[in-house]
């Protein structure tokens, strides 16, 4: 939702910026049909339609674009008016938005959870994708992604240590097969095959002595989310390719045994970002100094 009470306003410039109305809706927490009601009702005040509409497209008609350039920065002032505000509470309160990747979404989620309850007040409004986003101009006051892949511009956080990926089977699978001992053997074992957000399938990569490898594995099925996979592997249908945390209870188990764990060196860590803010909120501090803890926490017991 529109963190300060400037929903009609907050909505406009979020069809402008996403030229969606689902998309806009998504990012506001709305629904399409209560987003549709804010602007008809924003419309009939004014007297004038600020958007073209048609079951394929949404643009700003010249009233609309004129408006958007008059109420973006005044908007963006009141917004930063009100953080100001804000930043002078004691008690943390207010929507903290926050864009990641699933994978990584779930690497931090204990995060999260003990800011909430630590913090009551403060809602969390936790968004995943696949693409790559610029959190500035799409409404996000931080991000979460590999360290490869955060805007040099950006304040960062590490979020712990170095990840590895982990190939993995199930020990009712390896009963009646032997273990692959390098990645080409893969070739000739049924695996999990993945589906990445763009519909391109996942090549399984590796890495040994410098040199990286990457295999187009064959399998009965393929999924798109790492939850499928791993339920797929327990049930002895194949070998799964997976982030570490992901099936780290698994192995720790003995519901699942790790392969090739020799060609899967440390991968690039995952990063807390975020641009310069001159009035933080104090939810916002608070978040940061918490995930300080998180991460060093994490270190200490890679």
């Amino acid at each position: 939702m529109s963190k300060h009470g400037l929903i009609e306003f907050d909505a406009v410039l979020a069809i402008a910026r996403r030229g969606s109305f689902r998309a806009a809706a998504l990012e506001l927490g709305l629904s399409t049909t209560a987003l549709s009601n804010v602007i008809g009702k924003l419309e009939r005040q004014l007297g004038v339609r600020l958007f073209n509409r048609t079951t394929r497209s949404v643009s700003l008609t010249d009233a609309g674009r004129q408006f958007v350039d008059k109420i973006g920065p005044a908007l963006q002032d009141i917004h930063e008016a009100m953080e100001n505000a804000q930043s002078q509470q004691d008690t943390p309160s207010g929507v903290l938005r926050i864009n990641s990747f699933a994978a990584a979404a779930r690497e931090i989620l204990p995060l999260l959870l003990q800011f909430l309850r630590l913090h009551p007040q403060v809602h969390v409004d936790l968004v995943t994708e696949g693409r790559l986003v610029d959190i500035v101009a799409d409404g996000f006051d931080l991000g979460i992604r590999t360290a490869d892949l955060v805007p040099s511009d950006m304040i960062v956080v590490p979020l712990g240590p170095r990840r590895r990926y982990a190939v993995v089977a199930s020990p009712g699978y390896f009963q009646t097969r032997d273990q692959p001992r390098s990645p080409s053997d893969l070739l000739s074992h049924p695996c999990i095959r993945v589906r990445l957000p763009n519909g391109a399938l996942y090549r399984w990569q590796f890495e040994k002595g410098g040199q990286p490898i990457q295999i187009d594995v064959d399998g009965p099925i393929t999924l798109d989310e790492a939850s499928l996979a791993r339920m797929a592997v327990l049930e002895d249908m194949g070998i799964g390719f997976f982030m570490e945390s992901d099936v780290q209870g698994d192995l720790a188990a003995g519901r699942l045994v790790r392969i090739l764990e020799d060609w899967t060196p440390p991968l690039e860590q995952l990063c807390l970002y975020y641009p310069s803010r001159r009035h933080p909120s104090a939810a916002f501090k608070e978040f940061i100094d918490l995930a300080r803890k998180f991460s060093a926490a994490k270190t200490a017991t890679a």
